[in-house]
């Protein structure tokens, strides 16, 4: 009898993202997986399709390591066209609709798409863009395009590094950058999400991030792959949020800086009793301690202390929860799973314990870096290793703790000052609600802290300072703080994540 060949050996031991969705809708056909809105979907339903939709495309010309992107609101098709593309292999470009034109036009020209996916609602914004390729708009003529195709399971040879999705980094020091995350990477992550987070066939997850973003749409194909209910929100709708809380058992509520705040007020108001979430938040580094632990009492959930990326998913320092209720006053991470770490200086040489040092990682979850971008990837590759660009400082137990952005630095006398530094310490004094310390040129020192801070409480500026000098070294304190109305005044990156660039010029 022949020997079956290499290639024949490696797809038998293949098992690809659009595998997932194939065996769930055999397992469990009839088990509801996706609701949006009114509209539910069975994993068969879901399955047939994803399907159809693939063998629409398959029509249409659009094959394996061809792009189509979609532009649209939070909604059960880019679900579909996911899983479409992922059978196909088919790169799913997920475009971020709050890009100006100029960035928009970027992002489509980047990727080259055979094809872009548009609901209604961004229907205008695509007409004005510079693209004059093929449109599908969601809503009738994909529902057009699913009636009049089979929904058998297309047959592609798909390899693990092939690619599965592009998502834009944020683009806060220049236009956005794609990085491609391959089927390898999507299945490690899950792989994380089930090993380091513990989730579970019987697990619910909000999608109510918006889907161009990580912890989205990537999370959403975590839950679907393990055979869990994936519940679609347009935005964080805080009233819809709270009912999904009081009504089903859940995985992990995503909490961000700009959503947080409204989410505890209407739970309060409705005196809403969580059914069960096993997991609550994300970036504590950027919510007040005070705040941490009123949202983990609310909803009877201990609080992650997460730390990753678009382009690593939940690595390298996610492994810290803090207990219901907990104020936390240490804000290091312990490690993840699955991964190799470095901390490294400006010459890529291994930092001492207790120096801040550039973290360098490598593992199965980074993704397969920027579209078209060779020097990008050099640089952030460099040496085999992906360097992340963040700053850490590993504490004598091994955990590490954020410094800041290696590319963030307010270079004051000749010393390094970490913005993040004084940002803790505003944030732990009860009156403050967010603080955020940019750099502004001196004449005296080349560069000094500024600090913009939002408060609960009518407090000065006189004492701020004071708060910062009784619990920081001289040269770090603010020469200047500044209290500003809201927190919807900073200028915010799809994370969450304020763009300091952008603050720095109200200091002009």
């Amino acid at each position: 009898m022949a020997q079956p060949g290499r290639n024949e050996i490696l797809r038998a031991g293949g098992f690809l993202v659009g595998d997932l969705l194939t065996m769930q809708a055999r397992r469990r056909p009839d088990t509801k997986a996706l609701i949006d809105g009114t509209r539910s979907y069975t994993f068969e339903s879901l399955n047939s399709r994803a399907n159809r939709l693939a063998n629409a495309l398959t029509t249409m010309g659009i094959g394996q390591g061809d792009r189509i992107a979609i532009l649209s609101e939070n909604r059960a098709e880019y679900i579909e066209a996911t899983y479409a593309a992922a059978k196909l292999g088919v790169i799913i470009a997920a475009l971020n609709w709050r890009l100006a034109k100029n960035e928009l036009d970027h992002c489509i020209s980047l990727v080259a798409p055979k094809a872009v996916l548009v609901s209604a609602r961004f229907a205008g914004a695509m007409s004005e863009s510079g693209w004059r390729g093929k449109i599908i708009f969601i809503e009738q003529e994909y529902e057009d395009l699913l009636a009049l195709s089979s929904d058998a399971e297309p047959s592609v040879a798909i390899e693990p590094e092939d690619g599965l999705l592009i998502l834009y980094t944020s683009g806060t020091t220049g236009l956005p950058k794609g990085a491609l995350i391959s089927h390898r990477a999507e299945l490690a992550r899950m792989d994380l999400s089930r090993l380091d987070l513990g989730l579970v066939e019987e697990d619910g997850f909000i999608a109510w991030a918006p889907m161009f973003h990580m912890v989205s749409l990537e999370h959403a194909l975590h839950v679907l792959g393990v055979g869990g209910k994936v519940f679609i929100v347009d935005g964080a709708d805080s009233e819809r949020i709270a009912e999904l809380v009081a009504s089903e058992p859940l995985w992990w509520l995503v909490l961000i800086p700009g959503m947080i705040d409204p989410l505890i007020e209407e739970m309060k108001r409705k005196q809403t009793i969580p059914k069960g979430v096993r997991l609550i938040g994300a970036l504590a580094d950027l919510i007040p301690p005070q705040t941490v632990a009123e949202a983990s009492r609310l909803l009877n959930s201990p609080y992650w202390n997460t730390f990753g990326s678009t382009e690593t998913g939940m690595l390298p320092a996610a492994g810290t929860r803090f207990a219901v209720g907990q104020v936390p006053s240490d804000l290091s991470k312990a490690h993840n799973s699955l991964y190799l770490w470095r901390l490294v200086d400006s010459e890529d040489l291994d930092v001492k314990r207790g120096e801040a040092g550039e973290i360098a990682i490598k593992g199965p979850t980074i993704f397969s870096g920027y579209w078209n971008a060779d020097e990008a990837n050099a640089q952030a590759f460099r040496g085999g290793w992906y360097h992340m660009g963040d700053m850490f400082l590993e504490q004598p137990d091994g955990k590490l703790s954020f410094v800041d952005r290696s590319k963030y630095l307010i270079k004051s006398g000749g010393e390094n000052i970490y913005p993040i530094e004084i940002e803790r310490v505003l944030m732990a004094d009860p009156a403050v609600v967010e603080a955020v310390v940019v750099r502004s040129p001196s004449e005296t020192w080349g560069e000094v802290p500024v600090a913009f801070v939002v408060c609960q409480t009518k407090v000065t500026p006189e004492y701020l300072i004071q708060v910062c000098r009784q619990n920081l070294s001289t040269y770090k304190c603010p020469r200047e703080i500044r209290i500003i109305k809201s927190q919807d005044e900073f200028p915010r990156s799809t994370s969450g994540k304020v763009q300091r660039q952008l603050v720095e010029q109200w200091l002009k």
